[in-house]
């Protein structure tokens, strides 16, 4: 991330937490992705809000003829924050807009909703099954089917605010594989809520009580709440491979035995 985007990302990010809590709805949530799809879409408003040469009343004056009153104040209010500043691409203006939008998913779901586990839950789905992630993930489709499909799969078991985020990762990943953009998105939603994720690998299900302690553990360490999220991978042989963010610790059977391997090739 360059330093322009990390400004930018800032400004948007404190105006996102400026906001009354009764503006931060589903609405605004779809507002926002509804907005991120229409500025990926067209080349030339991307090139513009870009532009570092363009100044930025003229990128403001730009969200507003496109936007208008089809997006509530709210809505308008962050988007212009947003093409006020400066980007260093506009990918990262556009994963600014995203970021955004799970925020405000995560904000409008409340305290009882757990939107990241629900993420990482079809993630997992996702990742499993290969025809699954071949029609979610379809480069051929327009978006308009895999929407439908989604839909189908999410509509009675998640929540408004994961299916929301679903429908928009399936029409713009943002140059990630599904799976992964989907745990990308479960990271910030989970950051929002002032937690951090920990998936936890595992040849077999771990037990509750040491679960626990690897919770608290990873807790203490990390400095702040985490949620753990398990995958059962019966190829990792024993042992556990956690991973908080980028940070990873493989302690598996199978790193172990690749290691030695290595050893003895040396």
């Amino acid at each position: 991330m360059g330093s322009a985007t990390r400004e930018a990302l800032s400004s948007a990010l404190a105006a996102f937490a400026g906001l009354s809590s009764g503006a931060v709805t589903l609405q605004l949530t779809e507002e926002l992705f509804a907005a991120n799809r229409v500025i990926g879409d067209s080349s030339q408003l991307r090139a513009l809000l870009s532009d570092p040469s363009i100044e930025p009343d003229q990128k403001k004056a730009a969200i507003a003829a496109v936007f208008g009153s089809a997006v509530h104040e709210t809505t308008q209010q962050l988007l212009s924050v947003v093409a006020g500043s400066r980007w260093s691409s506009s990918h990262d203006l556009l994963e600014g807009i995203a970021e955004l939008g799970y925020r405000a998913a995560a904000e409008s779901a409340g305290t009882t909703i757990s939107v990241d586990s629900e993420l990482f839950a079809f993630a997992t789905a996702v990742s499993s099954d290969d025809e699954l992630e071949l029609a979610v993930g379809s480069k051929l489709d327009d978006g308009g089917a895999k929407v439908k499909l989604v839909e189908r799969l999410l509509s009675k078991t998640a929540s408004p605010q994961t299916l929301a985020i679903v429908r928009h990762i399936v029409q713009m990943p943002g140059g990630r594989r599904i799976g992964a953009a989907l745990q990308h998105a479960a990271s910030i939603v989970a950051d929002q809520a002032g937690l951090s994720i920990a998936t936890v690998t595992s040849a077999a299900p771990i037990a509750p009580a040491q679960l626990a302690r690897l919770q608290k553990g990873l807790a203490a360490s990390h400095g702040r709440e985490l949620r753990i999220n398990q995958v059962i991978d019966p190829s990792i042989i024993g042992g556990l491979r956690v991973q908080v963010g980028d940070d990873v610790i493989d302690g598996s059977v199978a790193n172990k035995l690749s290691e030695l391997r290595l050893q003895l090739a040396g």
